[in-house]
C-alpha cells in the first residue's frame, strides 16, 4: 500500500515564479545575520580590493558614490530556504570596481566590517552577474540587510553576497568563509541545491 493518496501530487507551484528546488516565496525581507548588525557610518566607511599580489585599490564613500551605479533587478534565494523575486538594487557594478585592476587570481574572498567572510570564484563576480549595492527599493540600504554597503551575488545564495563589505581579497587559491568552514556548500547554487558539503 502507497504512502501518498492516489491522485496526490504535493503543493502546486506557479510555474512563472521561477522557484529554485526547495525555495519557497516571502514579500518581506527576512532578516539573517550571523552576528550583530554593525553601524558603519559612511564617513569612515571604505572599500578595499586587494590583488594576490598585495596591491590595494581603495574607495571611501564619496569615490564610491562617484562611480556608474547600475540598477539590477533580480530574484534572490536564501539557503533557508525563502526566495524573493524580482528585488530591486541600486550598485556599483564590480566590472566597474576591477576595471583598473591587474590580477590573474582565480577567487575572492568577500570581507564585511563586524568579521564575516565569504569565498567565490572571481569568475562569479565579473560580466555583470555581481555589484556592491547601496541602495534597495529607491531607498539607501538599511543596516539591517548590509548598508551602507553590501555584496550583491544574485545567482548564489544569499549567504554569498557579504553584508556591510568593506573589502575583496583576491587570491590564487580558495579559502572557505565564515560559513564554509562550517558546513555549508563551498559554492551555494540554488538551482542545484547545494546549501551543505556534499550537496
Amino acid at each position: 500500500m502507497g504512502i501518498v493518496s492516489p491522485g496526490f501530487s504535493g503543493r502546486r507551484r506557479d510555474a512563472s515564479q521561477k522557484l529554485p528546488p526547495g525555495q519557497y516565496l516571502v514579500t518581506d525581507f527576512p532578516v539573517l545575520s550571523a552576528g550583530p548588525t554593525p553601524r558603519v557610518d559612511t564617513g569612515r566607511w571604505e572599500l578595499r580590493i586587494t590583488t594576490e599580489t598585495g596591491q590595494v585599490h581603495r574607495w571611501d564613500w564619496a569615490a564610491f558614490q562617484a562611480l556608474p551605479a547600475e540598477e539590477p533587478a533580480v530574484d534572490i534565494h536564501c539557503v533557508t530556504k525563502w526566495s524573493k523575486l524580482g528585488t530591486h538594487w541600486r550598485g556599483v557594478s564590480l566590472d566597474t570596481l576591477l576595471a583598473g585592476v591587474e590580477t590573474s587570481a582565480g577567487f575572492a574572498t568577500a570581507k564585511s566590517y563586524g568579521g564575516y567572510t565569504t569565498n567565490l570564484p572571481l569568475a562569479d563576480l565579473v560580466d555583470g552577474q555581481a555589484w556592491v549595492a547601496f541602495g534597495f527599493d529607491g531607498e539607501p540600504l538599511e543596516a539591517e540587510h548590509g548598508g551602507p554597503a553590501r555584496l550583491l551575488v544574485p545567482h548564489l545564495y544569499f549567504w554569498k553576497s557579504a553584508k556591510w563589505l568593506q573589502g575583496i581579497d583576491l587570491s590564487d587559491h580558495d579559502t572557505p568563509g565564515f560559513w564554509e568552514s562550517l558546513g555549508y556548500h563551498n559554492y551555494g547554487d540554488p538551482w542545484r541545491e547545494q546549501r551543505y558539503w556534499g550537496d
